[in-house]
């Protein structure tokens, strides 16, 4: 039986478990939560009965639910080992863990649609001055990771090794945002090598934005149509 995944297109976090699933091999069924249409359709009664946070992903495996991205992603890797999404040893767990909070905590919740919304109409902040916020927490984020992995010789073809895990499930999502916002990413050399290396394997392609049954555009880094 299927398992399934409550996700939004554009939604980061569950853009990672997306790629965390198809990484292991596991068959899924998405079912679409449209964060913008009807007011949100993350908060209707039926979804948020299910989800009382009213946030994307959802994951359901039998009668069992877990929300939080990195909770998902970690139950997986404990219901399905192989591939390893984690190093073997303690303290690169540790590390990887660490890195991929550095972005899943530090750098997308400011950036998340329900901050930007909040900015926008509760307290009168212009779309310019919204993008300006979302954009400056970004480039924070990014240098500090950039400083990171580029000094750390835990890198390899990916975040960790030369096989993809947690740090990357969480990078690409990120990237992904930068790249559709138009800011400048030729700064960050060690984290765009290790994006456009994720971006060859079918597990991040598939995942990716336009490759949702709900997807309304396109992959940042497809050019447009003439």
């Amino acid at each position: 039986m299927k398992t399934q995944l409550y996700s939004f297109w554009r939604s980061s976090a569950a853009f990672r478990v997306r790629i965390a699933l198809n990484l292991k091999g596991l068959e899924y069924e998405v079912l679409p939560v449209h964060l913008v249409q009807h007011g949100g359709e993350q908060s209707s009664l039926e979804y948020s009965n299910k989800n009382p946070n009213r946030l994307v992903p959802l994951y359901a495996d039998g009668e069992h639910t877990i929300h939080q991205s990195l909770a998902i992603i970690e139950y997986l890797e404990e219901v399905q080992p192989n591939p390893p999404l984690l190093p073997k040893s303690a303290i690169d767990r540790a590390w990887v863990r660490a890195v991929a909070m550095d972005i899943a905590i530090d750098i997308h919740p400011i950036g998340n649609l329900r901050v930007l919304r909040y900015l926008m109409k509760n307290l009168g902040v212009s779309a310019e001055a919204k993008d300006a916020w979302s954009q400056h927490w970004m480039v924070l984020g990014l240098e500090s990771l950039e400083k990171r992995l580029s000094a750390a010789l835990r890198v390899g073809r990916f975040a960790y090794g030369d096989q993809p895990g947690l740090i990357d499930i969480c990078l690409v999502p990120q990237i992904f945002n930068a790249l559709s916002a138009k800011m400048a990413v030729t700064a960050y050399p060690t984290l765009m090598k290790i994006f456009h290396e994720c971006m060859t394997l079918p597990a991040f392609i598939d995942a990716s934005w336009e490759n949702q049954i709900d997807a309304e555009g396109s992959n940042p880094l497809t050019p447009p149509q003439e």
